[in-house]
């Protein structure tokens, strides 16, 4: 009898070890926590220890991995997680271009992958590759619409544009263009920088050269504060606008005065002590700076924002996912990627949230805001 018990109790055991690992999403990370880019990539794997341990009925594992911010270990590191970890879903890579080199892997895969990276390019023109991807920060369209309305109402004509040398500038170059010649406003230079660079001075003299009533510079965290900087130390006077990503802290660290004054259209996270009350997000922006700032104790940048919002969405999604596969499956991946695309009125960190089949950002106006830098902080202009 006392054999049959513990036999008993062995399969019941059994039974509940089995039942806990068939309820388990695995979730896929690489972030760039080292190297040249670890300045997004450290800020986007801090803000994993914020998303939710459990979904629904299901325990989450996150398999985080840090791609030394080398394009090369991306592509190794996806493939081994698809392969080896059979994970249910990607957030990252950090970084445009190494998020752009492992696009075809997901897809190929058929695993839904959200990245935290600024270019449209990820997710735009939408293809076959595309559908496997979401972009968890808004599309370039979104806040360069911001942008160009802002040179309106200050009476800007003419623009100077200076933006990296990457996927990130090339977009924001192909976005803005349209939109401010549909506002009647028209670009007089056309410059670019790379990332590493330590002096523009040339670009900056050329840009000047042109006499453009605004500037505007397309670069991300302290790297968008050299041709700032650099702008000021040649003599230029007038406005300069910068994209989100220049909504960190490194901007102004790096920056220092010469960066007062700045227009920066971006995220609310920024100024989380001025957010009006009549922002449907700002209960859920609050939430996550408060949670950042207390396990970190600092606030966090723009690009935390991306991977909190990536859990945020699969919060939404796997339990839809769920009704229609268990997790480690093919059907389960294919029933996820097909729920973040059904995405409804998700309030996110960073804005409201409404996929579409041709939309996979989804991201629109709400949360999207006009700061400048004052006394060495981001403050809303409120005019």
């Amino acid at each position: 009898m006392k054999a049959n018990k513990f036999l008993m109790a062995l399969s019941g055991l059994a039974l509940a070890v089995s039942m806990s690992v068939q309820a388990q999403v695995k979730i896929g990370v690489i972030a760039s926590s080292t190297g040249p880019i670890a300045f997004v990539g450290m800020p986007q794997k801090n803000a994993v220890a914020l998303l939710p341990k459990k979904i629904g009925d299901y325990t989450v594992e996150y398999l985080v991995f840090d791609d030394a911010s080398d394009p090369t270990q991306s592509v190794q590191l996806t493939k081994k997680l698809l392969g080896e970890h059979k994970i249910d879903a990607l957030i990252g890579p950090s970084g445009s271009g190494n998020s752009m080199g492992v696009l075809q892997f997901a897809a190929e895969g058929q695993t839904p992958m959200l990245a935290p990276v600024g270019t449209s390019a990820i997710v735009l023109p939408m293809d076959e590759k595309r559908r496997w991807a979401f972009k968890t920060h808004p599309n370039d369209d979104v806040i360069s619409e911001g942008i160009v309305a802002a040179m309106t109402k200050r009476g800007v004509k003419t623009v100077g544009f200076i933006g990296r040398n990457d996927p990130y500038g090339e977009n924001w170059y192909k976005t803005f263009a349209p939109m401010a010649e549909k506002a009647g406003i028209k670009i007089v230079a056309n410059e670019r920088y790379n990332q590493q660079d330590t002096s523009v001075v040339a670009q900056a003299l050329k840009l000047i050269a042109a006499k453009p009533d605004a500037m505007f510079v397309a670069g991300v965290a302290a790297d968008a504060a050299l041709p700032h900087s650099q702008l000021v130390d040649s003599g230029y006077k007038g406005s300069i606008f910068q994209t989100h990503g220049a909504a960190s802290g490194a901007f102004i660290k790096i920056g220092g005065k010469k960066v007062e004054g700045a227009l920066i259209v971006g995220p609310l996270l920024a100024v989380p002590s001025e957010i009006p009350d009549s922002f449907a997000t700002k209960k859920v922006t609050l939430e996550m700076v408060t949670a950042y700032e207390k396990q970190f104790g600092s606030s966090p940048p723009i690009f935390a924002a991306g991977t909190y919002d990536a859990g945020l969405l699969l919060v939404r999604a796997i339990p839809e996912a769920a009704k229609k596969a268990k997790p480690g499956t093919v059907e389960f991946r294919a029933a996820l990627r097909d729920a973040l695309e059904g995405t409804k009125e998700l309030l996110a960190s960073q804005g409201v949230i409404t996929m579409t089949a041709k939309d996979h950002s989804g991201f629109d106006h709400r949360g999207r805001v006009l700061m400048t830098v004052k006394d060495g902080k981001f403050s809303l202009v409120k005019d």
